[in-house]
């Protein structure tokens, strides 16, 4: 079992970046595949991204790929989103999980799920 804790979220504007992190507990982060999603108020969760178990292969969604980079430190046991060019739609709370499946697009195919950290865009 791991337990996800996600930071880094707050408001910025319109054009900045951010970066949010994840951070798992327990000695079995790198056995995991890792997935970011976001989900905005009346909505339902979207699929970000994915990063393989060492962080060599990372695959995106069509509509954050170019802005939004995923990464990982398996030493540190962490997970990365890096955000540029912000917009107010991608105001939602951020969420990553950890699953078994490469490049798992669903919700459910992720076993853990962290409680999320806001990001609000304003414009």
């Amino acid at each position: 079992q791991v337990q996800l804790v996600e930071s880094g979220g707050g408001l910025v504007q319109a054009g900045d970046s951010l970066r949010v992190s994840c951070v798992a507990s327990g000695r079995t982060f790198r056995s995991y595949v890792m997935g970011w999603f976001r989900q905005a108020p009346g909505k339902g969760r979207e699929f970000l991204g994915t990063i393989s178990r060492t962080g060599y292969s990372t695959y995106y969604s069509d509509s954050v790929k170019g802005r939004f980079t995923i990464s990982r430190d398996n030493a540190k046991n962490t997970v990365y989103l890096q955000m540029n060019s912000l917009k107010p739609e991608d105001t939602a709370v951020y969420y990553c999980a950890a699953g078994a499946f490469s490049q798992a697009t669903t919700p459910g195919a992720y076993d853990y799920w962290g409680q999320g950290t806001q990001v609000t865009v304003s414009s």
